[in-house]
Parts: structure tokens; sequence; C-alpha cells
């Protein structure tokens, strides 16, 4: 019968001599899936912020198709916004 301590040094010994340990390359797969997502994190922050943005050039445009303004007041409102 193994004891537990026995058993741990063989789960730890590693590979023979220049090999990685099976407790190395967990911990690697634990920093690379942490990694991974960080970056996956950041991506959704970022598209969070800019996906729900319109421009007021493209409202402007939106509102006039929908008739809730003028032609006048279109255009009025168009140069206020490039000047």
């Amino acid at each position: 019968m193994m004891g537990l301590n026995e058993y741990w040094l063989r789960w730890t010994s590693g590979m023979g001599s220049g090999g990685m340990s099976m407790m190395h390359i967990f911990w690697l797969l634990i920093l690379i899936a942490f990694f991974v997502f960080l970056l996956w994190l950041g991506r959704r922050e970022k598209s969070c912020f800019t996906d729900h943005q319109d421009p007021p050039l493209d409202i402007l445009k939106r509102r006039y198709a929908q008739g809730e303004i003028s032609k006048d007041e279109f255009d009025r409102i168009k140069t206020d916004l490039k000047s």
C-alpha cells in the first residue's frame, strides 16, 4: 500500500532528467487559461462600450428618415454637428 507521501512524490517527481513534473504542467496550463480568460474579458469589455453607441449624424439621419424632423431641421442640426 502506497502512502500519501509516496504518491505525492511520484506525482511531482517528473518524467526523468530534464522533464517537467506533472505539477509544473498543471500550473502552466492554469496560467495559460488565466491569460486566455483575461484576453477574452478585455475584448468583451471593449465591445460592450463600442457596439451600442451611434454617432450623432447617424441618429440624425434615422430621425429624418422616420419623419420625426423636417428637411430644414435636418440641415440646421447637421451644420451644427459639423462645426
